[in-house]
């Protein structure tokens, strides 16, 4: 039997070395969508084929795309590429819209629409929930995005939406952690040393989702014809507390004590446009900025993930305690 074709676009960053790996163990003729730049510290398995991509340049992009694609096109095609912080926020339109809407009219004009297309899209899309009662964010939750990082996802969605003939599923993945990741990474290290900060003095329900279970089911998604045409919340299907993660993590750790800081939310945004103003004048992009403030300042990030088991069987094999003890492992060198 003929091996499906399977090209990923954004394949060198966090996400992207394990949907590679995911991909061979599944035995899909795996493509690697880079750029010429792109490290491939996570791609070195030598059954992968490297198409290397310029999304600034739509003629050479389309060019690319027809001497690679097996077959004049792939089977299953997953965007992975976008950018979650941003030194100028223009780029987060750029990067997160631009370039897969031209990426997308370039596979309708070449006839290479895959048999699958699926979107990489975020939580953030979705925007604060309810803070009141802390209704969990389902698939039908009218999106009310915040950040600019979620406005440029949005926009996207809203995009394929108005594509009749093409095959797309979007998945919104709530907080994605894991070996690899830095976000989390930070945090980690900082109840390392033994501190935890947190924002805000309401109460906040964290959902999280261990990379392993992401990349499950992304396969197990475009493997299904229920979910054509279809967005999914993607978490494990319960929250917690900031105290519960931090517990967490100090247990993996070994560590007895950990002194918990609670900020102000205005002494958060303080820190959030001076750390942004900083790492600006320097030329680099600060993981703290106003958008991440947006997104620390939310208070319900509770999902319902029932469509995604409804419709391909979705399920978490890496609880957060679980989870946290393998990303902390990675983290020891272990």
């Amino acid at each position: 039997m003929e091996k499906k074709s399977l090209l990923i676009v954004g394949a060198g960053g966090f996400i992207g070395g394990f949907i590679a790996a995911e991909g061979l163990r599944r035995g899909y003729e795996t493509y690697v969508g880079v750029r010429a730049s792109t490290s491939r510290r996570y791609l070195q398995d030598e059954r992968l084929h490297a198409v290397v991509l310029d999304y600034d340049d739509p003629e050479g992009m389309e060019a690319t795309l027809r001497a690679e694609a097996p077959g004049g096109r792939w089977d299953y095609i997953i965007w992975n590429l976008g950018a979650t912080k941003c030194a100028d926020y223009n780029d987060f339109n750029l990067i997160n819209f631009m370039y897969p809407r031209t990426f997308v009219e370039i596979l309708r004009r070449c006839d290479m629409v895959p048999e699958r297309f699926l979107y990489m899209s975020s939580l953030s899309a979705v925007g604060p929930s309810d803070e009141r009662d802390y209704t969990p964010i389902t698939s039908r939750t009218v999106p009310n995005p915040n950040t600019r990082y979620g406005l440029s996802k949005i926009k996207t969605e809203t995009y394929l939406e108005t594509l009749p003939d093409f095959p797309w599923t979007i998945f919104r993945p709530t907080g994605v952690y894991g070996p690899h990741e830095q976000d989390y990474l930070m945090m980690i290290k900082c109840i390392d040393r033994g501190w935890d900060f947190g924002v805000g003095y309401k109460r906040q329900m964290l959902t999280f989702i261990y990379v392993d279970d992401l990349v499950g089911a992304m396969f197990d998604a475009i493997a299904s014809e229920a979910t054509l045409r279809r967005k999914y919340i993607i978490s494990e299907d319960r929250a917690y507390s900031q105290r519960e993660f931090r517990g967490m993590v100090a247990k993996a750790l070994g560590k007895r004590c950990v002194i918990p800081v609670k900020l102000p939310l205005w002494m958060a945004y303080v820190a959030s446009v001076v750390a942004e103003k900083v790492a600006l004048a320097r030329g680099r992009v600060s993981t703290l900025n106003r958008d991440k403030y947006r997104i620390m300042r939310q208070r319900n990030w509770s999902c319902d993930v029932s469509d995604a088991v409804r419709d391909f069987g979705f399920k978490v094999n890496f609880p957060l305690e679980r989870g946290v003890a393998e990303t902390v492992k990675a983290y020891k060198g272990f």
